[in-house]
């Protein structure tokens, strides 16, 4: 992999700026935009960053830092999923949690925000409270975002409780967008300030780039992950007007500044910005370090992204204006589908052969395929041949014998009732490990596996859920064409 973002660079400039703005409050609460653990679109369009930086500059930071978990109770009551993981956002709350607690990282609460007394909100804060988590309900707040005296009240921010915390970091995180971190800030500041307290406010944010052009493609790449959220990249012109330099923000940000600055005003008597450009603590754009692959490696996101836009909407999990809206950002950047080598090969391959196929290209450029047979998953075969091709393992050595996959298979059948009548990758990877105990072939293969990560791969249909799931997880970019793998409704 080629890199082009120097990300010791940017962890040491980001942890300098939250510094900074910390010495200025007793307490300063910083709204973490994106994911905090596992940022893959970040090291995608930034080849070189860390998909946890954020969390590995939190653990610099963890004896002066607390965290708050926003979840959206709206987000509970329709199971929202986490595409990337396919686990919902309850789930993904608690993993967070785990994964922060392991790095000595302090969690101080949940927040169930937009509580609308969804039963689902109601079992996850049972749940959690019987864990011994610490949980708040927080309700939307009463005439946001017009009626200001109204907001900044006892029957606006003070109706909702205040979250008890003890550090001078408070960094407010949640699953995904739209959870309610910024009301849960300007809360916070409401009731921080109501007891005499010194406090203030900043996000934490990645994209857009401020300080890249406006349709440079990692600004597009980020507009292309968010069009189901109908967000645009925009000029940001409170930055415009105030010091005559363009910057970059997006819509929600820019439409909900003026308001934001008058809470902080009437709030603390001050609002320390002039634009929501200068809110944000975003130094990505001062460690890009080779422009050339990180917009070579923007343009493949957008792609992946229309591929994403196509199958989501075949499953009736996206609306058809997220597809049109990627396929004009494509037009903006003058690519297309066909950009991605390895969905053309995969295409191609599948349409000679009749069956499934998977198509994956290895770190030295080099495109291998696996095709659906009556023993392996499509997926299972193009991993196989790939660890074959790494460890210059001839085609014709079976690394799993068929005497071993057969009996694995009856198993399925007769005792489990499955339907899948091949090897899922999970499985295959079982076997392949249970193998090399004793073979040393299979051993030397089995080390390749890591060796994948990172590189994109392409299914001519939609794979079964189970490989995809252990595709993502071994961190290959995987993309399917828009196509049913089966006729069956449950067991694709």
């Amino acid at each position: 992999m080629e890199y082009g973002f120097d990300n010791e660079k940017y962890v040491k400039m980001q942890k300098e700026n939250i510094l900074k703005r910390i010495s200025q409050y007793d307490k300063l609460y910083l709204e973490f935009g994106g994911k905090l653990f596992d940022d893959c679109h970040a090291s995608r369009v930034l080849p070189g960053f860390d998909v946890n930086a954020k969390v590995k500059l939190l653990v610099t930071l963890k004896d002066k830092a607390e965290i708050i978990i926003a979840i959206s109770g709206e987000d509970l009551a329709r199971n929202k999923i986490r595409a990337d993981y396919g686990i919902g956002y309850d789930a993904d709350v608690m993993r967070l949690i785990d994964n922060m607690r392991e790095l000595g990282i302090y969690i101080g609460s949940i927040v169930i925000t937009k509580y609308e007394g969804q039963p689902s909100a109601d079992l996850f804060k049972t749940k959690m409270e019987r864990r011994g988590e610490k949980v708040y309900i927080h309700t939307k707040t009463k005439g946001y975002p017009t009626d200001i005296n109204t907001i900044i009240s006892d029957e606006g921010y003070g109706k909702n409780p205040y979250i008890e915390t003890t550090r001078p970091l408070v960094v407010v995180t949640a699953p995904g967008p739209g959870s309610g971190k910024l009301a849960t800030c300007l809360g916070q500041l409401y009731h921080e300030y109501k007891r005499g307290n010194r406090a203030g406010y900043a996000k934490f944010e990645t994209f857009p780039i401020w300080n890249l052009p406006l349709k440079h493609p990692v600004n597009v790449a980020y507009e292309a992950a968010t069009a189901d959220l109908k967000d645009v990249n925009m000029i940001d012109h409170f930055h415009l007007e105030k010091y005559g330099v363009s910057t970059v923000n997006y819509n929600r940000d820019i439409e909900v500044f003026p308001v934001v600055r008058t809470i902080l005003e009437r709030i603390t008597g001050h609002c320390p910005y002039c634009s929501p450009t200068e809110m944000g603590v975003n130094m990505a754009g001062f460690a890009i370090d080779n422009d050339e692959v990180v917009q070579k490696a923007a343009k493949q996101e957008v792609i992946r992204r229309y591929y994403k836009a196509c199958c989501d909407y075949l499953q009736g999990n996206g609306d058809i204006s997220t597809k049109e809206k990627i396929e004009l950002l494509m037009g903006d950047l003058g690519i297309t589908p066909d950009d991605r080598k390895v969905a053309v090969i995969a295409r191609e391959k599948s349409n000679d052969c009749g069956v499934p196929v998977v198509a994956l290209e290895l770190p030295n450029g080099k495109i291998v395929t696996g095709k659906k047979s009556n023993l392996l998953s499509a997926s299972s075969a193009v991993l196989l041949n790939a660890i074959k091709e790494l460890a210059n393992i001839s085609d014709d050595i079976n690394l799993i014998s068929p005497l071993t996959i057969e009996p694995i298979l009856k198993m399925k059948k007769e005792l489990l009732k499955e339907k899948y009548d091949f090897l899922t990758l999970e499985e295959m990877l079982i076997a392949l490990s249970i193998g090399a105990v004793t073979n040393p072939t299979a051993a030397k293969a089995m080390s390749k596996v890591k060796e994948l990560f990172g590189c994109e791969a392409h299914g001519s249909c939609i794979l079964p859920v189970t490989d995809e799931t252990v595709i993502k997880k071994l961190g290959i970019n995987i993309t399917t064409e828009a196509v049913f793998g089966s006729n069956n409704l449950y067991n694709l």
